[in-house]
């Protein structure tokens, strides 16, 4: 089950589309320009995702906030602790399918008339699995939530690891665009 989650969770992030929704808030009276530094700390009662997956999504992260001009750092000295929740939900979908020719005017009824034909309809099922990821940012100085972006998207457990690699930095690109928020003025 922990596999099927970690794969899963990968791949919450593995096509960017349109059904992607990204989210972001942040705390309007926090002085951004003042983060330069930032440093990976767990979320409380957040469920694990597998070593190769959790270091997956931090390398997309960190070479992301590096683009935004953040240092990683390993010690106490900096300015934002960030940390990232990950989850997947099911849903059931259902289709159905009309063939034929049903009730209503024209072939079979006459000119005034409604004719009766025959219709089939046909149904099935699936499971589609949605995930989520939520980047979260804290102030070091009082350990305040400055920042959350949060990702949700449809998964395709079918694909390639490489593709999956690709589009979860495409996805965290889109999770970050909007860090910093502009400045207060």
């Amino acid at each position: 089950m922990k596999n099927i989650f970690a794969l899963a969770v990968l791949t919450l992030l593995s096509s960017i589309s349109v059904a992607q929704d990204v989210r972001y808030n942040f705390d309007k009276n926090s002085d951004f320009s003042k983060f330069k530094t930032y440093k990976w700390v767990p979320i409380k009662d957040a469920a694990k995702v597998s070593d190769l997956v959790d270091k997956q999504i931090k390398d997309a992260i960190d070479a992301e906030l590096t683009t935004k001009g953040l240092s990683k750092v390993e010690g106490d000295d900096a300015n934002l602790y960030v940390g990232y929740q990950a989850s997947v939900g099911e849903e059931k979908q259902f289709n159905s399918y009309s063939t034929g020719w049903g009730y209503g005017p024209g072939w079979g009824g006459g000119w005034y008339g409604g004719g009766m034909g025959s219709t089939t309809t046909t149904g099935s099922t699936s499971t589609i699995y949605k995930g989520q990821l939520a980047l979260d940012m804290y102030d070091s100085a009082g350990h305040d939530l400055v920042w959350r972006g949060l990702a949700s998207k449809t998964l395709d457990p079918k694909a390639k690891p490489e593709k999956q690699q690709k589009n979860l930095a495409k996805s965290v690109k889109k999770l970050l665009k909007n860090y910093p928020p502009p400045a207060k003025e």
